[in-house]
Order: structure tokens, then sequence, then C-alpha cells
């Protein structure tokens, strides 16, 4: 039974319907960065590669007992709703959802329960083609969505083209986009994120200022739902 005067997390779906988008090591990446700013941090992997799961354990083996997070939890997606419950009680500030690429009815449902769905893409017309039925689970649910360019090099024209072709989606640009960097990769084989292996590198630098867009764009829908209930 859901006790009102609880603290309720913001969840964040991470979602795309194309695979190879980059989607688990920018759920892994946030996670991460938040659970150094402080937040409490849960992460459902309902993608049945189950890639969160497996660095799970190879950060729980690197820290041992000094081990604090994110906690993950791999589960089918079927199961979400009422895991999303189980954690509620566990007072933590923020749940990831890393769902899996075409897998219609599980992002449905990750989608409906979420604060906001953070979507990468990568600068190529396929991409940003193949956003579109991840974007209408959004528009659909009411969810605000956040296309976030990945893996990506503002030096080349495609990338500016590309960016403006994201932005006639109809969805929100996100003002920080993430660079092709090795760091992102090599962090998670150690178990880590990368504001934790090279915490002053530029792709730190990325990774801290988007999960501070998201968590502020979150908190203001959170917000408004709670002024629309109240009314």
């Amino acid at each position: 039974m859901r006790n009102d005067n609880q603290k309720q997390p913001i969840i964040v779906t991470v979602a795309q319907q194309k695979g190879g988008a980059g989607k688990t090591t920018m759920a892994l990446q946030l996670a991460v960065a938040w659970q150094k700013q402080g937040h409490k941090v849960a992460l459902i992997d309902i993608d049945p590669q189950g890639s969160a799961n497996a660095w799970s354990h190879v950060r729980a083996k690197a820290l041992a007992e000094a081990y604090e997070g994110p906690e993950v939890v791999s589960i089918t997606g079927w199961r979400m709703v009422g895991e999303l419950s189980r954690l509620q009680q566990y007072g933590f500030d923020i749940i990831i959802v890393d769902s899996p690429p075409r897998a219609e009815a599980e992002v449905c449902i990750a989608v409906r329960s979420s604060d906001i769905c953070v979507i990468p893409l990568q600068a190529s017309p396929m991409d940003v083609w193949a956003t579109k039925p991840t974007l209408q689970f959004c528009f659909r649910e009411k969810v605000p969505a956040l296309l976030v360019m990945n893996r990506i090099n503002m030096r080349t024209k495609l990338a500016s083209k590309m960016i403006e072709e994201a932005q006639l989606l109809g969805a929100e640009v996100s003002e920080q986009t993430i660079g092709s960097r090795v760091a992102f990769q090599s962090s998670l084989a150690e178990g880590m994120g990368v504001v934790e292996t090279e915490p002053y590198s530029d792709a730190a630098k990325e990774i801290d200022a988007l999960a501070a867009e998201v968590l502020k764009r979150a908190k203001a829908k959170s917000k408004k739902s709670a002024f629309s209930k109240a009314a």
C-alpha cells in the first residue's frame, strides 16, 4: 500500500528503439554521476541483454565492501511497475529504467511510469528516423522526452544537420551533447563511471552537465504533476 508521506523518486527511462545508440552506457554513466552527487540511485535493467546487471557484478567485485550503489535490479519489463513500488519503500531519490530496443510493450510500460524519457541518438539519419516510434510512446503517455545527441563530433557538418533534424521531431533536444570518447567504455569495463575514473575529463564534465539537465527537467515535470493532482 502506498504511503502518501513517502518520498517519491524521480523516475528516468532511457529508451531507444534502435539498437547501438549507446542507451545502456548513458543510463549507467548517469546513474553513477547522480550517485556521486549524493543521490540514492537504483537502476532497473529490463533489457534482456542484461548489460547493466553484468556491469553491477563487475562493480561489486571492484569496490567490495566499499560498494554503495547504484543498486541494479534485473527483471522482465512486465514486472517493472511492481518493482518500482518495491523500490519506493527504500527511499531512493532517482530510479533509472534501462529499457530494451525493439520491445514496444515493455518500453511503453517504462515510459508510462516515468517523469522523463531520455532518448540517445547518434548523428546519423538512421538514428533520427528510428527515434520516431519511441517519441510516439512519449507523446501518447504525455511524458516529456529529451533527445540527447550521443557519440557526436560537433566539428562536423553532419552533426549540425542531425541536430537540426532532431529538433524537428517535436521533442526537446538537450543542451548538453555527449562526445565519442573511449573514456566512457573504459570506465564501465572497470565497473565504474567516468566521473569516478576520470573526474576532471571532458567526458566527466559532459555527463555531469547532462545529469543536471535531466534532473532539472524531470523535477519540473514532477512539480507540474503534483500541482495538477492537487487542483
